[in-house]
């Protein structure tokens, strides 16, 4: 079930802790039947005239929130009880515990100074970041028509991890393995708090990307818990690896310096750039932020983009595509400028290729490329199974996502909500295989699933396709702007002011838009996706073991263990090759099941962490052997 958005403010991650730790252990019995009822709006929240909001619990006990100026709670002071055990009732942690977690806020650590050219504070908070830029791209060609250009910055030197941030990662990794032993059943407000604590801990010691890992498997576990709409097992399963890998590298003390991630978005001296559009992409998020970003390529191939995201949800998204680029001055749109080009002076560049809208950013217009021409055309001439694995074979931990590739296809026709196509491959290629065209964004009021389905009924259509490969699926891709295949007769045909391209999160496709007639030899056979490489391996076995771990913690693992069929379970994976995946997958029921007593039946080894280190194996082992098979989809 979905739930409402909570009336109450965000609470910082830190001050939920204290209050939780400070309960006494009879009232951490009672936390979670608290929070519940907050959750559902017993007692009622009542808005105060100056800002705060008072729940009353009973005729003696009211807790009072009083936001700060960014609208959470971030200190103990701001979240008050008027009853005789505050500071540490049950009241003031059940409140607590039932709003939603703040976002982490700037520490001394975090302001360390840093040779950048300027901070987008605020830029597109909460909003996930979709494009990344090759490193090149921070130091741009210079342009004769744009004088004074700024000189790139330097790297920063990597540095040694301190004693502290070892430390503070091997207390993630405990408090982690915990809750994973724990389960999501078990997962409640207590083991929430010690995530919650050690998280902090981590913050304070300069790992960002540790703090961020551990506040997503929270935020995790709670819609777990709430059955919320937003909750996937398989995503939970994700955040138990990355927050288990990212702590057991770090606490080892031998990690790069890079896996600490950085906590702010610097922007750096980009000098002149010259861009051209490439599409726009409407951004809906489950956090009520909407927007749109607005993808860039710069004649050296570097990737760039420029985002509008803020609060406002659906009509935020919708609307943002035709809103005015705040950049350097410029008299574009973002429709204007996914069509045309900026040339930029005194450009600022995030690490992911986000262009700063900072002081001293000049932008002018420039006219728009086609797809056909240089050097957007390289993006489809690349095959797009040699694009993919190049993504699949080097990923980088700070990237924002899967790069955009291009490709031409033929379509097929409609497989569900997914549209089948084929890559058109030049020469003595071999036979492509079938690639399935899935909606960038889902959200029905958004135009992406209408165009795929237009586009599904006219099979044979030769289409220029650009989009987001989806690395956890098998030949998937999403695509984001359509075009005509160049010299092909049986293809798209677009208005003139469309440039060739037509974004499919804001433009509708049209009967017009679309050719006379059937395509040569395409009848209305219904297509057939075939086998799926990855749905039909039997790594779902170890898939399902490690998400009943997830769900029911170590004691659901331990029973797989001790049933009759236990060993003939990983029989397929042996027979298909799978030999690590059926050994690491064995070893892990056996260690959940590995609970040594001592003569008075008390646990002589009560920790968690080898069972963890056995989660977190076969699991990273299954992410690799995926990874693999999506790999070999795309051939």
């Amino acid at each position: 079930m979905s739930t409402a958005p909570s009336p109450l403010p965000p609470v910082a991650p830190e001050v939920l802790a204290e209050a939780v730790e400070n309960l006494t252990a009879r009232l951490r019995k009672k936390l979670d039947a608290a929070i519940e009822g907050c959750a559902a709006g017993s007692p009622a929240a009542e808005p105060a005239p100056d800002g705060s909001i008072g729940l009353r619990f009973g005729a003696d006990a009211v807790v009072t929130l009083r936001p700060g100026p960014g609208g959470a709670v971030t200190t103990a002071e701001q979240a008050v009880c008027s009853c005789l055990l505050a500071p540490r009732c049950l009241h003031r942690a059940a409140v607590l515990g039932a709003a939603p977690l703040a976002d982490a806020t700037p520490t001394e650590a975090d302001a360390e100074p840093e040779p950048v050219a300027e901070t987008e504070a605020g830029a597109e908070a909460g909003a996930e970041p979709h494009t990344s830029a090759p490193a090149a791209a921070l130091a741009a060609a210079a342009q004769p028509a744009v004088p004074e250009e700024p000189a790139p910055a330097e790297p920063v030197p990597a540095r040694a991890l301190t004693a502290a941030q070892t430390a503070a990662a091997a207390a993630l990794w405990r408090a982690a393995a915990e809750a994973l032993a724990a389960g999501a059943t078990a997962g409640g407000a207590v083991v929430q708090a010690e995530l919650l604590r050690a998280a902090h801990t981590a913050r304070l010691a300069g790992l960002p990307r540790a703090e961020a890992a551990a506040l997503r498997l929270v935020r995790g576990l709670r819609a777990a818990r709430e059955r919320s709409g937003t909750h996937r097992l398989a995503d939970l399963t994700a955040a138990f690896r990355e927050l288990l890998h990212t702590a057991a590298v770090l606490a080892s003390g031998s990690a790069d310096p890079a896996l600490a991630g950085s906590a702010r978005r610097a922007y750096r001296p980009g000098g002149s750039l010259r861009v051209h559009g490439l599409c726009r992409e409407p951004v809906l998020s489950a956090t009520g932020y909407g927007g749109v970003v607005t993808h860039l390529l710069a004649p050296d191939g570097g990737r760039y983009s420029v985002s509008d995201v803020r609060p406002g949800g659906l009509a935020r998204a919708r609307g943002a595509g035709s809103a005015s680029v705040a950049l350097g001055g410029a008299v574009l749109d973002h429709a204007g400028l996914a069509r045309g080009g900026l040339r930029i002076a005194g450009a600022t560049v995030s690490p992911d290729g986000r262009l700063g809208a900072g002081r001293g950013v000049q932008a002018t217009p420039l006219p728009g490329i086609r797809w056909t021409e240089e050097p957007v055309a390289a993006l489809f001439a690349r095959p797009a199974a040699e694009a993919v694995a190049a993504q699949l074979a080097d990923p980088d931990p700070d990237a924002a996502g899967p790069a955009l590739l291009g490709c031409d296809v033929t379509v097929v026709g409609a497989a569900g909500e997914d549209l089948l196509v084929r890559e058109i491959r030049a020469g003595q290629a071999p036979a492509a295989p079938l690639l399935r065209l899935r909606a960038a964004h889902p959200h029905p009021e958004l135009p992406h699933g209408e165009n795929l389905r237009r586009i599904a009924a006219h099979p044979g259509l030769a289409l220029r396709v650009l989009g987001r490969p989806d690395l956890d699926r098998a030949a998937t891709l999403r695509p984001l702007a359509v075009g005509p295949v160049p010299d092909a007769e049986h293809t798209l045909r677009l208005p003139d002011e469309w440039f060739g391209r037509a974004d499919l999160g804001y433009e509708r496709l049209q009967g017009s838009h679309f050719p006379p007639g059937a395509a040569p030899g395409a009848g209305p056979r219904p297509a057939d996706p075939g086998p799926d490489p990855l749905a039909d391996a039997p790594l779902w076995r170890v898939r399902r073991l490690l998400e009943t771990g997830v769900a029911g913690g170590r004691r659901a693992v331990a029973e797989t263990a001790r049933g009759s069929g236990s060993q003939a379970a990983y029989g397929p994976l042996r027979r298909a090759g799978f030999t690590t995946a059926a050994e690491l997958a064995t070893a892990l029921a056996a260690e959940a099941d590995r609970r040594p007593r001592d003569a008075f039946g008390r646990l002589t080894d009560p920790s968690a962490d080898g069972y963890a280190r056995a989660w977190l194996s076969a699991a990273t082992h299954l992410a690799a052997a995926e990874r693999s098979l999506v790999a070999a989809s795309w051939a």
